[in-house]
């Protein structure tokens, strides 16, 4: 019998709408820069934090994922992956696409839930 995990449904969901953020963050920040230029205004580092939280309770998301499915015998492959892509666009927002890519992966290996060789 196959097992599935609701934390990995909702880790699933997060890495698609954690892609969706990514792809929109350079844009967004962007925007927000030549706002603050025109007007004299501050929005960029608020911007910017609202994208590194989202990506921060994912990578969280997918730690704790991690840890259940391992105990439960399922894949971690998209929980890896997840981790790593996070990770890549916390450290810097110029690693966005290569997150982007792996944010894609997590998500379907991580919906596909499936039961780890032994």
């Amino acid at each position: 019998m196959k097992k599935r995990l609701t934390i990995n449904n909702v880790t699933g969901v997060a890495d698609i709408i954690m892609a969706f953020l990514i792809m929109i963050s350079w844009f967004a920040v962007l925007f927000a820069a030549v706002g603050d230029a025109a007007t004299g205004t501050h929005a960029t580092g608020g911007v910017g934090s609202f994208f590194y939280i989202c990506a921060g309770i994912t990578l969280i998301l997918h730690i704790i994922a991690w840890i259940k499915s391992k105990k439960a015998g399922i894949s971690v492959v998209g929980h890896v992956l997840g981790i790593i892509g996070m990770a890549c666009f916390l450290i810097t927002m110029f690693l966005a696409f290569p997150a982007f890519v792996l944010a894609i992966l997590a998500a379907i290996f991580t919906l596909l839930q499936k039961n780890r060789d032994k």
